[in-house]
């Protein structure tokens, strides 16, 4: 699975992407953010308030309830604002 890092995210995770396998229990969005936030300390200070990100996968938006698979490309980023 490969996941990317959008913003303040990649500046506290300290890297643009990674690719990584979670354990087969991590199936949803926000298992997953709740499994990097172990990986580091950077990764605990990205996923700390979980409201503020929002996700992506396989480019197409969704929330933490959404489904995630091997293979899959799941992308974090703060709430976008337009004007």
């Amino acid at each position: 699975m490969r996941v990317l890092y959008f913003a303040w995210l990649r500046q506290r995770t300290g890297t643009g992407q990674e690719d990584v396998s979670p354990p087969p229990e991590v199936a949803t969005v926000g298992a997953l953010m709740r499994w990097l936030a172990g990986r580091s300390a950077g990764h605990a200070a990205a996923f700390a308030e979980p409201r503020q990100v929002r996700a992506a996968v396989n480019q197409a938006f969704c929330g933490p309830e959404a489904p995630i698979a091997p293979g899959d490309e799941v992308a974090f980023f703060p709430p976008v604002t337009g004007g």
